[in-house]
């Protein structure tokens, strides 16, 4: 069992900068896939960004695409920075971790990953 907590949520204007924080524990690490995910109210819960087992490898959604950046240090630790955040950011924001590289699965689909964490409120005020 892997277990995810994220930090670093909280309420913010629009235009500022937040980084999400995802730490992971449990057994044994190796070759986890790494994702972000978003839920807004009454919405499905949606892709934001990707990061392989090695971290050369990123992906985002076109929405947050040169805003927001996906990074690891594989001491177990997942982050999201998030510039330049506007209203439609608003949303619970869920790290996913999948025990296979992106490159052999559809990391874009929130049915593909295996463990996630509790979420983290991120409100974006206009």
């Amino acid at each position: 069992q892997v277990q995810l907590v994220e930090s670093g949520g909280g309420l913010v204007q629009a235009g500022d900068s937040l980084r999400l924080s995802c730490a992971a524990s449990g057994r044994t690490f190796s070759g986890y896939s790494m994702a972000w995910f978003r839920q807004a109210p009454g919405k499905e819960r949606e892709f934001v960004a990707a990061i392989s087992w090695s971290g050369g490898r990123t992906d985002y959604a076109d929405s947050v695409k040169g805003r927001f950046t996906i990074s690891r240090d594989n001491a177990r630790n997942t982050y999201l920075q998030m510039n330049s955040l506007k209203p439609e950011d608003t949303a619970v924001y869920y790290c996913a971790a999948e025990p296979h590289d992106i490159y052999y699965f559809n990391y874009r689909g929130r049915n593909e990953y295996d463990y996630w964490g509790q979420g983290t409120q991120v409100t974006v005020s206009s």
